[in-house]
């Protein structure tokens, strides 16, 4: 089976090239450890401190940086929230075709529920279209209104940790409508494709170019 996640989504609409070699030859090119180093920590402690294990060996391992960046994660409002789930795996259909990630967060205060994405990098430019956002509402609340019927909120926080700031995204039935639509026609446009053609405007970004052709 099939599950479109958002990133697979994003690197088909960035190059669908790119998408060929990564999602359907599988081939792997080596990055930098260092460039995720920092987010992969900050991930890591989240997950163990809401869980409730003992992260003392993990804040020792911080550099002065990362430290700073997991105070700002901790003080923030929503991370501070009820905890439901963390690193948590979901997936649902749209249409004839599935679609899945996996939520840093879920939080909740009464019956409003928050997924959280932590962001040491950048915040994507417009948040609300962004496939992560889509993918993750999307699947979140076919959770709940299998639980809750229609006696909930559900909204996607981007903290970002960067500049200090949350980026927040209420779920309702209109952007349910447009996400499904979205989400639909780009898992179909995918799986039609025969040719998959290569966006010369993103060559200088690719670890693919020096072998694509």
């Amino acid at each position: 089976m099939q599950i479109f996640s958002p990133n697979m989504l994003k690197v088909y609409e960035e190059c669908p090239k790119k998408y060929e070699y990564r999602y359907v030859q599988k081939f792997n090119v080596p990055q930098s450890k260092g460039v995720f180093e920092k987010g992969k920590k900050i991930h890591a402690l989240a997950h163990y401190y809401l869980r409730g294990d003992d992260i003392q060996k993990l804040l020792a391992a911080l550099t002065d940086d990362e430290y700073l960046v997991w105070k700002s994660l901790l003080n923030n409002e929503y991370f501070q929230k009820n905890y439901v789930n963390s690193e948590y795996n979901l997936t649902t259909k749209v249409g004839d075709f599935w679609i899945g990630g996996r939520l840093d967060a879920f939080m909740k205060s009464d019956n409003n529920y928050f997924i959280l994405d932590y962001k040491t990098g950048a915040v994507p430019k417009n948040p609300s279209e962004d496939y992560q956002t889509m993918v993750y509402l999307i699947c979140a609340n076919e959770v709940l209104a299998k639980g809750w019927g229609n006696n909930y909120s559900l909204s996607f926080v981007y903290i970002d940790l960067k500049n200090n700031q949350n980026h927040k995204i209420t779920f309702d039935t209109e952007k349910k409508t447009h996400y499904y639509m979205v989400l639909e026609n780009a898992c179909k446009k995918i799986t039609t494709t025969r040719n998959f053609l290569k966006n010369q405007n993103r060559c200088n970004f690719c670890e693919y170019s020096k072998f694509c052709h």
